[in-house]
């Protein structure tokens, strides 16, 4: 099955003067529910487990929410499992991630695990299991238009980008591998995406940036490279 584009309606949480447009292929939406309802008797557990651990090592609260943009551009809250403290210096600001990151957390990251609230996302149809990742509202108006086509896909708990490099990837190439990606969905190549990540999760390859304990933020391109989006 190959995707087909769905134009649905404005919603008042999309970015201003986008049109929604989404790109899916038949069945994906029952695929997701089926795989994370099969697998709940091993991710429920899991993600108590992991839980009640987040709240011994790094304290309360356990989950750590914020907003990111999905299909269409339309906002929503993205749940993970806290990895940082709120430390913070004199003036109150907090620390940088490198600072907050506690040793936990990076275990939590390197097997992913603080991904799986991630599940409740998928299930309640804001996220699917392949896509590209959800990322901040801020960098909407940093994109490139070609770069921009990454939210026609519903954001995915994994994707292409995930398992070519992850956070080692510079942003312009995963960037490209997720309009890859949106170019050539397929349920052929979520199944084999999610057989990759298994293989990625277990050998942790990519989790931090060159120099950086997380990705850092994405603040734009050269510009020189980038193709902004014409004014209204």
């Amino acid at each position: 099955m190959r995707c087909e584009f769905v134009r649905t309606d404005w919603s008042s949480r999309a970015s201003p003067g986008s049109a929604v447009t989404t790109a899916t292929y038949g069945g994906k939406r029952y695929v997701d529910i089926l795989l994370v309802l099969m697998s709940a008797p091993v991710w429920l557990p899991t993600m108590l487990l992991v839980a009640l651990l987040v709240r011994r090592r790094i304290g309360h609260p356990v989950l750590f929410r914020q907003p990111r943009v999905g299909a269409g551009e339309r906002e929503f809250l993205m749940v993970k499992f806290r990895t940082m403290t709120d430390a913070r210096d004199q003036s109150g600001t907090l620390l940088p991630d490198a600072a907050r990151l506690t040793p936990f957390g990076l275990k939590l990251r390197s097997t992913s695990l603080d991904e799986l609230p991630e599940l409740l996302n998928v299930l309640r149809g804001e996220m699917s299991l392949v896509g590209p990742r959800p990322l901040l509202p801020q960098y909407l108006a940093r994109y490139s238009l070609k770069h921009r086509r990454r939210h026609e896909s519903p954001p995915g708990l994994t994707g292409l980008a995930q398992i070519s490099g992850r956070n080692a990837l510079s942003w312009p190439e995963k960037f490209d591998l997720d309009v890859q990606y949106i170019e050539s969905m397929s349920l052929r190549r979520d199944v084999q995406i999610l057989w990759r990540t298994v293989r990625a999760v277990l050998v942790r390859d990519g989790i931090a940036a060159a120099g950086d304990a997380t990705m850092p933020e994405f603040t734009g391109y050269e510009e020189s490279l980038v193709q902004r989006p014409l004014p209204e």
